[in-house]
């Protein structure tokens, strides 16, 4: 995907933040979208379809915690990366921003050529399969990963990006224990920086989702799926 077909929502309520960050984006070649509070984002989305979300936290209307949530019920933007950009880098308002359905956190203040950096780290994502495309069938359950569908027991099961992609990544080798430095390398990626909570946080949410009895946790190592 060519830079000037990827679109990029910008959400916060300062316009100067929107202004300077804007403008250093579109001088890489970006389509730039902008919306002041998380009502306003979840409309502009819906409408845009943007590839990558950079989103405050503390706004009004609605914050950005639950404008990530709404956002990631929208199944025709499941595979839109949403990276918040606050001021507000307390360990716990991470956790918070992942357990919304984010992919990452970044910290303000930031310099231009590395915020810059950051979203090419980002948006390299979109431009590499992890994974092959092949579909998987395990335990019952239907793992679509052109789609991004799972379906269980005749429901549908949508996940936001990261959670499916952890999700396929366990399941395509049930029983296999994979190291946490080989999820977040697979997963996340060597050029995007996350917290060691991060996979916890998102191994939780697929239990609540799928269920608890297909993850095990092998304690100081990582993770395994079990059919």
């Amino acid at each position: 995907m060519k830079k000037k077909e990827i679109k990029i929502l910008l959400v916060d309520d300062e316009q100067d933040i929107l202004e300077i960050v804007g403008y250093n984006l579109a001088q890489e070649g970006y389509i730039i979208v902008t919306a002041s509070n998380g009502k306003e984002a979840i409309a502009v989305a819906k409408k845009e379809r943007p590839q990558l979300i950079i989103m405050d936290v503390m706004m009004p209307e609605m914050d950005g915690m639950e404008a990530c949530e709404n956002i990631r019920k929208i199944p025709e933007l499941s595979n839109t990366i949403i990276t918040f950009l606050t001021a507000r880098s307390e360990d716990y308002s991470q956790v918070a921003g992942f357990d919304a359905g984010a992919d990452d956190y970044i910290a303000k203040p930031i310099k231009p050529k590395l915020l810059v950096s950051k979203v090419k780290a980002l948006l390299r994502r979109l431009k590499e399969d992890t994974f092959s495309n092949d579909n998987l069938n395990v335990g019952g359950i239907l793992i679509n990963r052109e789609e991004y569908k799972i379906v269980m027991e005749g429901r549908e099961i949508v996940l936001p990006r990261k959670e499916f992609e952890l999700f396929y990544l366990l399941a395509s080798k049930p029983g296999k224990v994979f190291k946490r430095e080989e999820i977040l390398d697979k997963v996340w990626g060597n050029d995007v920086i996350v917290g060691g909570r991060t996979i916890d946080v998102h191994i939780r949410k697929l239990r609540e989702k799928i269920g608890d009895a297909f993850f095990k946790t092998i304690k100081g190592v990582g993770y395994k799926f079990e059919a």
